[in-house]
């Protein structure tokens, strides 16, 4: 019996889901990568730990500078052409991160693969507001996040086996190409609304229950941007983005590697099988958070809270035992760290999405998408400039000291995330209201 263009339409966002949440895991892999080849890039171009840092810290930039276009990109050339075409860029920075002879080379397609990943969210949450309805964005969203979880998994053990096999250069060469085979996906499946497929909207299919997030009303460029940028609520979940998960980034995304195998002693792929928790955390944590706030606490803010504060506390035991921990209670903290500092996102962006009006979701979105970068941006430059104050050591590790010192700074930055939880408003009942849900 062959399928109504309802059963059409509410089968079909899967498959669109499917090709961006792959898009999603690409831009995560090439975000946290660093940590396992960290040790190798810096031999290969025989720089400094200041220097990694910077390397690394390229993608964030470029990821957070392209944060605000990204909103403006996919309400004018559409969220689909947008997203191709900034793939495409990410696979040449990709190979030409790979083929670089010399540094500068390097931070070229660093600055490629951010900007090209820097298009994978947030047209993806405007595709989202097309496909799916309002009362599934919180959960599909979560569902987003544990795929990109899934993008650090691959960054972890899976990569330092395949470097460990072929080198960093010929992996990253690899990468690319096949993010260029990601690109093609992206134009051959993803539609922007149902209509682009001459079918019917969710409203039409379903009047009662089939609202989505789309616009019923335009509100001015200038205008949304002012709204969002004089919403003092929206600081405090800004804040907590660039401390809660600028200190993941920095720590689990690149300054984690070399710990586990300095401190620790650890080979590569034995720092590659504990990185692998932080995955784990995304992957278990994001839904959890979904849960927790949709159904357990029925609040936002009380689950931030919550999770800023073990955050805190993970940090804080770091601190106080930098060294000689069981390989279990490593495996442990890493888990909960990334479930503390990254996966409650899901949460802080649903605040976001809620303290403004349905017509300005890309523009608040979008704006709060660039805080995290900018954190993790130059909490990884600032650990690799306080590692490259202490001496080296004969085998070119950095000692106990340097790591401690990066520690207590990311100890800081779990605080301040904490702290910030308090000043952020409590969105959950007003969720399905037109100018705050």
């Amino acid at each position: 019996m062959p399928m109504s263009t309802s059963q059409k339409v509410l089968r079909y966002r899967w498959l669109i889901f499917g090709v961006m949440a792959l898009t999603y895991l690409s831009a995560f892999f090439h975000r946290v990568c660093p940590a396992v080849v960290a040790v190798d890039i810096q031999e290969s171009f025989g720089i400094s730990a200041g220097l990694v840092g910077l390397l690394a810290s390229t993608y964030f930039y470029s990821y957070a500078a392209i944060q605000f276009p990204a909103g403006l990109l996919s309400d004018t050339l559409g969220p689909r052409k947008s997203v191709t075409v900034f793939v495409l860029l990410a696979a040449v920075g990709s190979i030409l991160f790979g083929l670089s002879p010399t540094l500068e080379i390097a931070l070229l397609g660093r600055v490629l693969v951010g900007f090209g990943a820097g298009m994978a969210f947030t047209p993806t949450m405007k595709i989202l507001s097309g496909w799916f309805r309002v009362t599934e964005f919180t959960r599909m969203n979560g569902i987003l996040l544990s795929v990109g979880g899934l993008g650090a998994l691959t960054a972890a053990a899976p990569l330092a086996f395949i470097t460990g096999l072929v080198g960093w250069r010929t992996t990253f060469e690899l990468i690319g190409f096949g993010t260029l085979v990601l690109a093609g996906l992206v134009w051959l499946v993803v539609r922007n609304t149902p209509g682009d497929m001459g079918w019917p909207s969710l409203e039409e299919i379903d009047p009662v229950y089939g609202k989505t997030l789309g616009p019923s009303r335009r509100i001015p460029l200038w205008e949304g941007v002012r709204q969002v940028l004089s919403e003092k609520y929206f600081w405090a979940a800004a804040f907590w983005s660039v401390f809660s998960m600028g200190v993941f980034f920095s720590f689990g995304g690149l300054w984690a590697g070399p710990y586990l195998i300095h401190v620790y002693g650890m080979s590569k792929a034995e720092a590659g099988g504990v990185l692998n928790m932080l995955s784990v955390g995304i992957l278990v944590g994001s839904p959890i958070m979904a849960y927790l706030s949709e159904r357990v606490f029925r609040s936002r803010k009380k689950v931030l809270i919550a999770s800023s504060g073990l955050l805190t506390l993970v940090l804080l035991f770091l601190n106080l035992f930098p060294q000689g921990l069981p390989r279990p209670a490593l495996y442990l903290l890493f888990l909960l760290m990334s479930a503390t500092a990254l996966a409650p996102g899901v949460v802080s962006i649903t605040i976001v999405k809620e303290l403004f009006p349905v017509e300005i979701t890309g523009t608040s979105v979008g704006t709060v998408n660039l805080f995290p970068f900018v954190g993790g941006g130059v909490l990884q430059l600032v650990a690799g400039l306080l590692l490259d104050s202490y001496p080296q050591t004969a085998s070119g590790a950095y000692p106990i000291e340097a790591y401690s010192r990066i520690l207590l700074v990311f100890l800081g930055g779990g605080l301040i995330a904490f702290l910030c939880t308090f000043l952020m408003k409590e969105t959950y009942p007003h969720r399905h209201g037109s100018r705050r849900g």
